[in-house]
């Protein structure tokens, strides 16, 4: 049986509509919650972007409580996590990879920070906006990851998150040339 709230009632000789996610829908199921960034990927405007602001903002918490290694660990179950999460939510949205689904920007702009901190704001908003230009613009390797898997099932969920990790591996190597040949 399909999820209660995977599209809105619409004719059937009309064209399927794009579905945007409601907060009943995130509380729906706790794999929404998570997909969709604990409400940060609910937006109309940029969700991607949003989601990973969240992700910068809740790392900065995070390394308060964590230790390095800590936070390398709950990256790792992050990313397993949010491959349940983001296959089941997107199933139930029946979108292969919505938009709106921004847990994988939140784990990949963790693993950014984490592997390039220590620096300041100034690294940290570079960071930030090398891995939304790896995102959003998806040049090579970036979009060879984005259609590597693609669909619904283990094989979707897989894809919506490797693209990102992909994106962040790409800004954490502009990083690492950036220190080598400037500082």
């Amino acid at each position: 049986m399909p999820f209660p709230f995977a599209s809105p009632r619409r004719p059937a000789s009309a064209p399927p509509a794009p579905y945007r996610p409601s907060l009943q829908f995130m509380m729906a199921h706790p794999a929404h919650f998570i997909a969709l960034g604990q409400g940060s990927g609910l937006g109309r405007v940029a969700p991607g972007t949003v989601g990973s602001l969240w992700g910068w903002l809740s790392f900065l918490l995070l390394q308060h409580w964590l230790t390095s290694s800590q936070i390398g660990w709950a990256i790792a179950f992050a990313a397993l996590l949010g491959w349940w999460a983001c296959t089941v939510t997107a199933q139930h949205m029946r979108i292969a990879d919505p938009g709106h689904i921004v847990w994988d920007e939140v784990v990949a702009i963790w693993l950014v920070l984490w592997l390039a901190m220590p620096m300041g704001v100034w690294g940290q908003l570079i960071a930030f906006a090398l891995f939304r230009f790896f995102d959003a613009v998806k040049p090579q390797p970036v979009r060879w990851a984005d259609q590597l898997f693609k669909g619904f099932g283990w094989r979707g969920g897989l894809g919506i998150m490797f693209d990102d990790l992909i994106a962040a591996g790409c800004t954490l190597l502009t990083i690492a040339l950036w220190r080598h040949f400037f500082f």
